[in-house]
């Protein structure tokens, strides 16, 4: 009896919000967390070994890069540009993506057929490619980045939260809420906004996780944050020349994306699971 009321949390859920959240906090605290400054050079702790490693030092636990910055604070301070480029890039994707695909989803006939024809021709465009396009226009900065992802990438909120928009359209609820003469706007905010958004919350995670691999990306051919931002891309170019003598330069960048990428997907994966009335419902069986 117990063991049907309470149910444990979703493995997903639990083990990629507790990472996700861990990278959140050095995002944020990273000017406490961090041992040094990101860019302080020391000549005299050029390619300093991890602590692990013979050489190693407590002074730089996971070593130096080639002008002898301290990498774990760089790790950590990259934290920081990853998560302000994830949460801002994915957040403005969402509200463009969700508000297009509204329209579309609800009023149908020609306003469904503009917004499906620019959502895929956008989206006939490879994804990095158009956002270094608009990098190359727009100039380096984070804001850059984040307008580049979301410009990009709201068509993958569009083309999703369509379907489940028309899915919610066709419930007797929103027909009875049409024919007590609700607005069109009233429907769209308080009948069929909540029906898709677990499916927004889900995909705006997800979308988390592809934002900070399209940062890294941009930052590793120099077309993202500035020189003296410390990023993870440009951490993992600037390893490149030395990485047969310093591998960890280049390994410790590479898991801390596959780590953050990983988290957001687990989460978003746990938080669907969650979400689906289905899901739960088999569960609770």
């Amino acid at each position: 009896m117990m063991g049907k009321m309470y149910r444990l949390p979703d493995p997903g859920l639990l083990i990629g919000g507790s990472v996700a959240l861990l990278v959140l906090v050095c995002g944020i605290f990273a000017p406490w967390i961090a041992p040094y400054h990101p860019n302080d050079q020391e000549l005299l702790f050029i390619l300093a070994p991890p602590v692990w490693a013979d050489g190693g030092s407590m002074a730089h636990p996971l070593g130096t890069d080639s002008l002898g910055r301290d990498t774990l604070s760089r790790l950590i301070y990259g934290a920081r540009t990853a998560v302000t480029v994830a949460a801002a890039a994915s957040f403005g994707a969402m509200l463009l993506g969700a508000f297009f695909a509204h329209l579309a989803g609800y009023f149908g006939g020609w306003v469904d057929w503009i917004i499906s024809r620019t959502v895929e021709i956008w989206l006939s465009f490879p994804p990095v490619v158009l956002s270094m396009l608009l990098i190359t226009g727009l100039g380096i900065g984070i804001d850059k980045v984040i307008l580049a992802i979301v410009l990009v990438d709201w068509t993958r909120f569009c083309r999703v939260l369509r379907s489940e928009v028309q899915v919610a359209r066709g419930q007797d609820y929103v027909a009875f809420a049409r024919l007590i003469g609700f607005s069109h706007f009233r429907v769209i905010i308080r009948e069929i906004f909540p029906a898709t958004l677990p499916m927004l919350i889900t995909l705006l995670s997800l979308q988390m996780g592809i934002s900070v691999v399209v940062e890294a990306i941009l930052s590793f051919v120099a077309m993202g944050v500035p020189s003296d931002v410390p990023a993870w891309g440009q951490m993992i170019a600037d390893a490149r020349i030395d990485m047969y003598y310093a591998p960890w330069g280049l390994a410790l960048p590479i898991f801390a994306i596959f780590l953050t990428v990983l988290s957001f997907n687990l989460f978003g994966d746990g938080l669907r699971r969650t979400l689906d009335p289905r899901h739960t419902a088999q569960r609770s069986a």
